[in-house]
Parts: structure tokens; sequence; C-alpha cells
């Protein structure tokens, strides 16, 4: 599939294992969600609400199969992230997962529409996840890294917004 580059299962072990406290009842969106993995990973750990984003067709078929063995209830919007931010009312996630392909550019971007348009609930938490070779981002105000870390080639990191 096209660009598609599921976060490995140590990444996403970690990754959880810092959102524990704060999975349980939340709300998530996951943009740029390829087969689904971490919102289905959010779903499976309590998570009350899950919308996943994805624009490319093939994935897009991998994710509903992921979701129909999963047997999850969980919001699909096939289509472009940056519009979806941009066109959709804003609904305050806890978590937000970005993940793009690592040829975009653009998280400074999606950023800003997070924060920009009320996506972000007080405290919520957005999962970054990009090529450790390029530079991070600059990020909203208010936006504190709470960790990051590295496995080969990715960057990952857990911002909070405060």
């Amino acid at each position: 599939m096209p660009q598609l580059r599921p976060t490995s299962e140590r990444i996403r072990e970690t990754l959880f294992d810092w959102l524990a406290p704060r999975i349980e009842g939340s709300r998530c969106l996951d943009l740029f969600a390829g087969t689904g993995a971490l919102g289905l990973e959010a779903l499976s750990r309590g998570a009350a609400e899950v919308v996943l984003v994805e624009k490319h067709p093939e994935a897009l078929k991998a994710l509903r199969k992921s979701i129909d063995d999963f047997g999850a209830s969980v919001t699909v919007h096939a289509g472009d992230a940056f519009e979806y931010l941009r066109r959709a009312e804003p609904a305050p996630m806890d978590v937000v997962f970005l993940d793009p392909p690592y040829a975009d550019t653009s998280l400074e971007v999606l950023c800003g529409l997070l924060d920009g348009r009320a996506w972000l609930s007080a405290g919520a938490s957005v999962y970054l996840e990009q090529d450790s070779r390029q530079q991070l981002p600059a990020f909203p105000p208010g936006w504190t890294v709470r960790r990051e870390k590295k496995a080969g080639n990715v960057r990952y990191l857990l911002l909070e917004n405060i």
C-alpha cells in the first residue's frame, strides 16, 4: 500500500504504557489511520470513542477489514486529514494520534489545526511520530513534550496541551 508504515509493536507498547492513565473513557482521533492499529488499540484499552481518518483507498480497505475482524464500533472518515481538521465540526479529543507518512513535512500545520480549531480537550495528549532525521516542528504555545524516544529511524513523542 502506498506510504503505509504501521507503527511497530514495540513503539505501540511504549506509547500505550505512556497513555495508560488517560486512555480509559477517552475520546481519540487517529489521523492517517492506515490499518487502524493505534485507534483500535486505544479502543481495546477502554477508549470510549475512536474516530479514524484515512484517504488512501487501499489503506481504507485494510482499515475496514481490521475493524470488521476486531468487531469494533468506530467512526471512519474516508478523506484527507487536513481537510477533515479544516471542515469537520471540531469535537474536543483527549488523545490524538498524529503519524503521517514520513515524506509529509506538514506536522506543524496539523498541530496548528488541532490547536486552532479546538480539536483538543484541556490537557489532551498528542502522539507524534516522524523520521528521526527530520527536525521537530514548532508546536503551538502551551504544548509540552512529556515523553520522547527514538527507535531506529523513528522519533516518537507524547505531547500535552496545557
